[in-house]
This record gives C-alpha cells, structure tokens and sequence, in this order.
C-alpha cells in the first residue's frame, strides 16, 4: 500500500477482545516514534480492503510509540469494522494518516464527560489528562449492558466513583437534566457518543458549556445545488462541479484526488484551503475560516479558487 507524506506506517502488534463485539488495536510504530496527538484526536486507517475509516486514539498520548484505537463491530457498517474484526491480524502493517482534533479539550476549572457506548474511545483520553492535571473531572459513561462497555473495567478501578457506569437495560437512561443541576457555572461538559444521546444532552447542558463530537452528521437541509467551477490556483487547471457530483469527486475525477475517509463531513481528511470564493459549508465539524470540506461542502459563489 502507498505510503503518503501525510502518513506513517505501523504495525498491529496486538488485537485484544475488550468488550462484546469491540476490539483494541496496538499499533506500533513501523519506523520510529509516531506523530504527537492530544486528548480527543483520531486518525485515518487505511485498510487493506481499500477502505479508510476514522478512529479515536485512545491511549496514553505521552506514548509516541503506539496508538490504540477500539473498534465496534457494526453489522451495516460500509465494511471497515468488518473487515477489522473478520479479517485483520497481528503482524499485518498499515497506514495511518497524521493524528487530527475536532474535539479538543480546552482548559476549564472543571470537567464532565458523557460516553455512550464506543463514545468513551474520544473521552478517555481527556479523562486522563484533566485528572492528571489535578482538574476535577467525572465521567458517566452509559451502554446497554457493562458486556457491551469497552474499558469499563479499566475505568471503574482506576478513577473509583469519580465514573459512573450506567447500563440502561438494567438501569435505563439517566437523568440527564438532574445531573447538570449538580454541576458548577464554569464545568464544561464533554460528550461523545449516539445521536440520541448527544440530543438528549443539548437539551440538558447549556450550549456554551457543551462539547460534542457526533459518529455521524446530524440531518439538516440545505437549498438546491448548483454547478460552479473550482480553480486549482496552483496547476491553473479548471474543474467543474456538475450539481449532482460532489466537489471530492469532481476532483478525483479531474485527477486532483484528495485523501478521503467518511465522505459525510465528520472527519476532516479532505480540507482543502479556500484562496478566493464563497464555499457553502455543510460540514459537521466546523471548517476554520478559509477552508473547506470538499465531500460535502459546495459554493455559493459561482467558482472557488482552491490551493491546489
């Protein structure tokens, strides 16, 4: 497989069974030290199936010479846990893309976080870093059952009551409202997980002390796409984005292709920087000003000039 500049090679050294349907991988590095990462950061994992999908690193980020991801296993999945759980072994080198942050963990007098299931892998490591810091810090971390629950143990007798582990089967949901009457004005709360927990949770915590990370984009409508012209500024080449292709695959197909993982606006591989034009944002994730996610983002104006 083809190694990029954006990318680093390593090698599966462990795959460990840590839930039910949910698997850790060791992933060390095959050259040297990995690239640096913060609490709440993933990576793209090129899989030998041609697929590349989003994880969150959640291992210990002091540790340059692994990652560990954790992957669900996801039945109407487009291939890539299957592929992970059925197939993947240990030995089998991969590419993984730089370490990226949508999710940062920002500094604050006082934390909560809230994982749903799989959601802990984005949570885990700020729960680490705040509690070492010597921030006061909790986590509610719900799933169906404590089988279902990646880490669960790790948690519970390494952090004590400071984790609350909620099984809704045996337990159902919680009290969501209830538990922000006993936070302080300053906490910030940190929740990744379900949509319906994540909705659940915007009506519960105020917007301006809330931090959520989504799986997948929330439905939203937008108006009737049109056609525009994006400019590649640095070949002088002009591509057209007919309204019923995306500007990714306008590219790709112009043969500009640019890395690409969930193809939703969730994850961030395809930025690209706007040099002139109006883009139509439609990402989950926020794009920074003068950039753009060409998966799902279109324009406004009639032509973009992109740094390409």
């Amino acid at each position: 497989m083809q190694q990029t500049q954006q990318s680093q090679q390593v090698v599966v050294e462990n795959i460990d069974q840590v839930a039910e349907d949910v698997v850790s991988l060791h992933l060390r590095g095959a050259t040297g030290p990995l690239a640096p990462w913060e609490p709440g950061a993933h990576v793209d994992i090129a899989l030998p199936n041609w697929l590349t999908r989003q994880y969150s690193l959640c291992g210990d980020p002091a540790d340059r010479d692994a990652y560990r991801v954790a992957i669900r296993y996801d039945p109407l999945s487009r291939g890539g846990s299957e592929y992970i759980h059925r197939f993947l072994r240990r030995g089998r080198t991969l590419d993984v893309s730089l370490p990226r942050n949508h999710f940062p963990l920002a500094p604050a007098p006082e934390y909560l976080f809230v994982a749903g299931g799989i959601g802990v892998t984005a949570v885990l490591p700020m729960l680490n870093a705040a509690t070492a810091s010597g921030v006061p810090a909790a986590l509610l971390y719900v799933g169906r059952s404590t089988a279902t629950m990646p880490f669960a143990g790790e948690l519970a007798s390494r952090y004590g009551d400071r984790v609350r582990i909620v099984a809704t089967r045996e337990q159902g949901r919680p009290d969501l409202p209830a538990l922000h009457a006993t936070l302080g004005p300053r906490t910030l709360v940190y929740c990744c997980g379900p949509a319906s927990m994540l909705t659940a949770a915007e009506a519960a915590f105020p917007a301006e002390r809330l931090r959520t990370e989504r799986f997948h984009p929330q439905p939203r409508r937008f108006g009737p796409d049109a056609e525009f012209e994006a400019v590649c500024a640095r070949s002088g080449r002009t591509v057209r984005v007919p309204a019923d292709e995306s500007l990714l695959d306008a590219l790709t197909h112009a043969g500009r292709p640019l890395p690409t993982g969930c193809r939703e606006g969730v994850c961030g591989s395809c930025e690209l920087t706007v040099l002139e034009g109006d883009p139509d944002h439609r990402d989950d994730i926020g794009a920074p000003a003068g950039r753009m996610y060409a998966c799902v983002s279109r324009a406004r104006s009639p032509r973009l000039v992109l740094d390409l």
